[in-house]
């Protein structure tokens, strides 16, 4: 796919905000691909995205000639942030030829990670997997065969902190851009979580906010629940309460087992945690309060 740049915008809503953003790329010749907007109309919010080329046939080309122009995203940068301020935008403007640098943890089920490795391997995921990190060494072989470097780093009450200290060094030393949670059964502490503020997504068993901790499917089978699901969401200090990225569900009955519902869990896991993973790459995501809105 050409290259693309892609804008993310939050600001208090008002009139002639689409055409202002909109007129100031077609000033500068921009090839608009894909726009989009929300209103929330109760907060006064206003939401967009919008992503256009990076390289487009130059003027007069000949029919046929393979000549480009770049369109100049610093110029763009220069222009449009008196704009931003002047609209109290909060914005975020990237391009896909810097694809983001993810890193993968877990523990020991691995149902997600190969999952999520599958579709990097596949071009479905366009980012760069520099590290895969476990507390266990179930994942290794795995890693092996995608050729993506392994760290083992075995964590215990004792050894948490100096481990997690560890762990930001390796992912600082890989450039790091956004920390996957691949069913890691581990609970980051809140410095861990302030370096990468809506940058960290998980994966829990469960369609939050119901039954949340370490056993969901047993806790929903207690319950006699007809319905599992799974969440996928950004991590906060508040455990499994971070904004919803994406949901999904099963219908179960009465003739179902513990190990029903964790045998059909598995694949609900497996789409919410790649479908969140996904839109974050593209950059389709955008937080506000505890909610997100979530670009087609």
């Amino acid at each position: 796919m050409s290259e693309s740049a892609v804008l993310l915008i939050s600001c208090p809503d008002q009139r002639g905000l689409v055409a202002r953003v909109s007129g100031l790329l077609y000033e500068m010749g921009a090839n608009i691909l894909h726009a989009d907007q929300h209103q929330d109309h109760v907060h006064g919010q206003f939401f967009m995205r919008v992503e256009w080329a990076l390289r487009a046939p130059a003027h007069g080309a000949a029919g046929g000639a393979s000549l480009e122009e770049s369109f100049d995203l610093d110029a763009f940068k220069k222009k449009f942030a008196p704009m931003a301020d002047e609209l109290q935008m909060q914005w975020r403007l990237a391009s896909s030829a810097q694809p983001l640098r993810v890193a993968l943890f877990c523990s020991q089920y691995l149902h997600c990670m190969a999952d999520l490795l599958h579709r990097w391997r596949t071009g479905e995921l366009a980012c760069e997997i520099p590290v895969i990190v476990s507390n266990h060494r179930a994942v290794e072989n795995l890693a092996r065969y995608y050729d993506v470097p392994f760290e083992y780093l075995p964590m215990n009450a004792s050894n948490k902190a100096e481990t997690e200290a560890r762990q930001r060094d390796l992912l600082a030393a890989h450039k790091v851009d956004l920390v996957v949670l691949a069913r890691y059964m581990q609970i980051l502490s809140p410095a861990f979580i302030e370096r990468y503020p809506r940058s960290i997504i998980n994966v829990h068993h469960s369609f939050l906010p119901a039954f949340t901790g370490a056993k969901p499917y047993h806790a929903a089978y207690a319950r006699g629940v007809k319905l599992i699901g799974a969440t996928s969401h950004y991590v906060t200090e508040v455990l499994d309460d971070g904004p919803i990225i994406e949901q999904d569900v099963a219908r179960i009955s009465h003739r179902d087992q513990v190990e029903d519902l964790v045998e059909r869990g598995r694949d609900l896991e497996r789409m919410v945690l790649s479908r969140a993973v996904r839109w974050h790459i593209d950059r389709r995501i955008l937080c506000y309060g505890n909610k997100t809105v979530v670009f087609d």
